[in-house]
This record gives C-alpha cells, sequence and structure tokens, in this order.
C-alpha cells in the first residue's frame, strides 16, 4: 500500500501539504490540489484513520447499547442514529444488553478506555462505568446521551415523547368511544418511560372519575405478557371492554388472547397499542396506536451527543421532547350495549 511519503514525492510537495489537501482542501492552491489528489488516486493511497486519530484522540466510534435488540421498536431508532452518525464522518457500534446490567456496565467501560467517543444509551439505567467517567472529566460534560427514557435524576440530555400526555389521549380516546372498564397493561414500571404511562393514564381515569373501573396488570413489553395480562383481566367478574397496552407487541398478545376466548376485536373489545411499530398496521385488526417518532428520536440522540463532542463542554445541551402521534385504526370502537366480554 502506498504511503504519505510516496504521494508527497510524486506529486512535489511535503508530506504536511498532502495532510492539509486530504483535511482542510480550501487552503491549498487549486494547482496544487490537483496535482497531490492525481497522485492519491494514481498510487491508490489511503489515509492512515488510525494515525489521525491518535493525533486528535478520537476514535471516529459511537457506541450505542440496546436493551433488546430483538424488540422492533428500536429498529427505527438506530436507523436514525446509524444514518446521522454515518453523515457526520462517526461508525456505529451497537451493544445488545438484553436487560443485563453486568452488560451495561461492560459496553460502558469501552467509554472510559477512549474505545468510543460516545455513549448513546437506549435504556432507563445510566451505568455506574458512565457515571463515573462523567466524575473524571468534570466540569466538562460528559459524552452521553439517553434515548426514549427521560429521567432528570440522570443528569444526561434526552430524546424522547411525552409519554405521560401521550398515554392520557390514548385513555381519552377510549372514553370519548364510550368504554368505561378499562384494562391496563403496563411495561416494566422499573422504567420511567412505563411509570410516565401509567400516571397519565390514571389521572384520565381520575378525571372521568372512573377509578374503580380502571384494572392495572404489570406487563414486560413481550408478547408473551400481553396474552397473559389479557387472560387475566378478560377472566375478571367484571372484564373490562377495552385494554389498552403500553407497547404494541404486548397489544399483539392481548389480541391473540382475545382471538383464543372467542372475542371479536374491536366488537366485542377495544385494544390500543402504543410506539406503532411497522407491524402494527398488518395485525387483524389494524391497531389503534400512539406513534413515536422512532427515527426523529435515533436522529436526535445524534445530534446531542455531537453537541458534546465539538462543543466547549462546558454545558449539556437540553434534552429534547418530540411530538406523538395517536393513529387511530379498526382495532377501537364504541363498546356493545350490555355485552360481558368473559366467556
Amino acid at each position: 500500500m502506498a504511503n504519505i511519503y510516496e504521494v508527497a514525492k510524486r506529486a512535489g510537495v511535503s508530506t504536511a501539504t498532502v495532510s492539509r489537501v486530504l483535511s482542510q482542501p480550501d487552503v491549498v492552491s487549486p494547482n496544487t490540489r490537483r496535482k497531490v489528489l492525481q497522485a492519491v488516486e494514481h498510487l491508490g493511497y489511503t489515509p492512515n484513520a488510525a494515525a489521525k486519530n491518535l493525533r486528535t484522540l478520537r476514535t471516529g466510534k459511537l457506541l450505542v447499547t440496546v436493551p433488546d435488540i430483538s424488540n422492533p421498536f428500536f429498529s427505527l431508532i438506530l436507523q436514525g442514529i446509524e444514518d446521522s452518525a454515518q453523515r457526520e464522518g462517526y461508525s456505529v457500534l451497537v451493544g445488545d444488553t438484553q436487560h443485563d446490567e453486568q452488560r451495561e456496565e461492560r459496553y460502558a467501560l469501552m467509554l472510559r478506555r477512549k474505545e468510543a467517543d460516545g455513549l448513546i444509551f437506549l435504556g432507563h439505567r445510566l451505568p455506574k462505568e458512565a457515571a463515573t467517567f462523567a466524575d473524571t472529566i468534570a466540569p466538562r460534560c460528559a459524552p452521553v446521551v439517553n434515548g426514549c427514557e427521560f429521567n432528570p435524576r440522570l443528569g444526561v440530555p434526552s430524546v424522547h415523547i411525552d409519554n405521560a400526555k401521550a398515554s392520557a389521549e390514548a385513555m381519552d380516546h377510549l372514553y370519548r368511544l364510550g368504554h368505561r372498564r378499562i384494562g391496563i397493561i403496563t411495561g416494566p414500571l422499573v422504567s420511567p418511560l412505563s411509570r410516565d404511562r401509567l400516571r397519565g393514564a390514571t389521572a384520565r381515569a381520575k378525571t372521568q372519575k372512573a377509578e374503580r373501573d380502571f384494572v392495572v396488570m404489570n406487563g414486560d413489553f413481550s408478547i408473551e405478557s400481553g396474552a397473559a395480562g389479557a387472560e387475566r383481566l378478560l377472566g375478571r367478574r367484571e372484564p373490562p371492554t377495552a385494554i389498552f397496552c403500553f407497547n404494541d407487541e404486548m397489544a399483539m398478545g392481548a389480541i391473540e388472547t382475545a382471538k383464543r376466548r372467542g372475542l371479536r376485536v374491536p366488537l366485542d373489545l377495544s385494544i390500543v397499542g402504543f410506539d406503532d411499530i411497522r407491524f402494527a398496521r398488518c395485525v387483524d385488526p389494524p391497531l389503534t396506536t400512539v406513534a413515536q417518532p422512532m427515527r426523529a428520536i435515533g436522529e436526535g440522540t445524534v445530534r446531542l451527543l455531537l453537541e458534546i463532542l465539538n462543543g466547549d463542554g462546558e454545558r449539556a445541551p437540553e434534552s429534547v421532547t418530540l411530538p406523538h402521534t395517536l393513529t387511530i385504526r379498526s382495532s377501537t370502537a364504541p363498546p356493545r350495549t350490555g355485552f360481558r366480554s368473559g366467556r
């Protein structure tokens, strides 16, 4: 492979001039720039990225940790991260932590070892290694950003939606249709995201004076937990006429349970999801759900991280709240008068 010295010799310039042509072409005369680029093309020279990184103390890599890479919710977020990072000249390293705290710590350790320039974590926990790293570089702002969740106590900027407001709007939709008995299947309540959604749903039930008809089951965002939660709800003496699930996968599980019990969705039971993953419109019936701007969340996390990396480091950028949309499809309808959904 050709090196910079061979390029400089062929172009009749110094190695410093070759470096300037490749990194700051505007400061070099057009004639010199042309000779250097011709030499680069003729020799097939590729700049040594590792050497450049040593000089700039940058790796050119961003680390992203995902709590469950099999969850389709994260796919569009990762696409947004990847596209934005590539446009800015960064590569992306993805770690699937599988909700395992030790895995989160091992990935965060890469930041302290300078194996990546910044960390985007899509779970709810700030790894202790990342917090320790932030302490060591204080008062400079640590290059750590959260996506999807929002917890001001973590002290890192985040890109997210207003989960409480979105949840309240989903409940409003069901109340406007005439539902009174509404079942809820939450995500893990250790997550601020799930707690915010439950807070919004509970507040709306209180404004409707329907707290006594408001039943909560805990889930874990999996299809299986949605199916199990719906089974418990529909087995009650006074079962709900509608179920609001805190993600689309659990809503799919609830639809499966309803059909197995001989119920028709939405004639006998309305079901609402959350996220609007790509499969939500393909369910039978197509799912009413809260649509999150997933690609925009990913793009926003990269934007915040680069603000930290390229800024003066004295102040963290502000967290960003993106808009959501209640997407109404065929899985919701007014309740049947006098119908009992327990079988």
